[in-house]
Parts: structure tokens; C-alpha cells; sequence
């Protein structure tokens, strides 16, 4: 898993230039880019914490039904979905909708809830940038 995690951080984070560099395609290795932002899905742009920098990556499972409960994230954070189906929606009624393969960039200091839409558990794996000091995410009871 930490070879996959480690891959696909340089797949969502470097530029289609620096992917040849990165992880060459060849006859036994495919590259295929999943994500190239300067945007958060809702539009907003991506900016990054100051102090000391770290990268945390955990993978997320919601049974089917489930739900992440409201919450924010006050630092960058990236997504992939290796399985399932998953409908994110923000305080305004806005929606993403994501299924296996799909990368996102999620949303910064936005309340939002993952909700499995699927029959079988969404697998996912996200990336935080964050910093060694502070919070990867705040529940809605939290923020009141």
C-alpha cells in the first residue's frame, strides 16, 4: 500500500512535464494522470498551510448508506475512490458525485458529507497537506 500511496501522491500532484520524469511510461508501466488542479472542486483555489509541512494519506471506507457526518478540511486534500460510489454535498445543495477512478480535489474550509450512494463500500484514499501543527479535519459541532 505504501508503494500505491507514493505513486499516486506523484501522479495527483506533478504536471503531465514532470510525470515522464517522475514514473515513466513503458511497455510494462501505463501513467495515467488523475488530477491537475489549482482548484478545489467548488472552485476555490488551492494554497497551502505555512510551517513545517506534512503529508498525511489514509484510506476511507463508508458501508453502503453511510455517511462522513459534516465536516471541513482547513487544509488542501485529495482523493481518489478505488471503489464504490460516493455523492459529496455542501451546505449550499451543491453535489460531486464520484465512482471508482475518480480523483478530486476537495473542498477547503467548506462544510461538506460523504455519502455512499452505492451497494458496497466506497474505498478511498486521501491525501492532506497539511502542516505538523494543525488539523486535517473539523466536525460541524466543532465549528459552532
Amino acid at each position: 500500500m505504501k508503494i500505491i500511496g507514493a505513486i499516486l501522491v506523484g501522479v495527483a500532484l506533478a504536471s503531465p512535464s514532470q510525470l515522464t520524469l517522475a514514473i515513466e511510461a513503458t511497455e510494462e508501466v501505463a501513467v495515467t494522470p488523475l488530477l491537475k488542479t489549482q482548484e478545489s472542486w467548488d472552485g476555490r483555489p488551492i494554497s497551502y498551510p505555512t510551517g513545517k509541512a506534512e503529508v498525511t494519506i489514509v484510506e476511507v471506507e463508508v458501508a453502503p448508506g453511510g455517511e462522513t457526518g459534516w465536516h471541513l478540511h482547513p487544509v488542501a486534500s485529495f482523493g481518489v475512490v478505488l471503489q464504490g460510489e460516493l455523492e459529496v454535498e455542501l451546505k449550499t445543495g451543491e453535489t460531486l458525485n464520484l465512482k471508482a477512478g475518480d480523483a478530486a480535489a476537495e473542498t477547503v474550509n467548506v462544510l461538506h458529507n460523504g455519502r455512499n450512494t452505492g451497494t458496497v463500500p466506497v474505498k478511498m484514499v486521501v491525501f492532506y497537506t497539511g502542516n505538523t501543527e494543525g488539523m486535517l479535519t473539523i466536525r460541524e459541532d466543532a465549528t459552532e
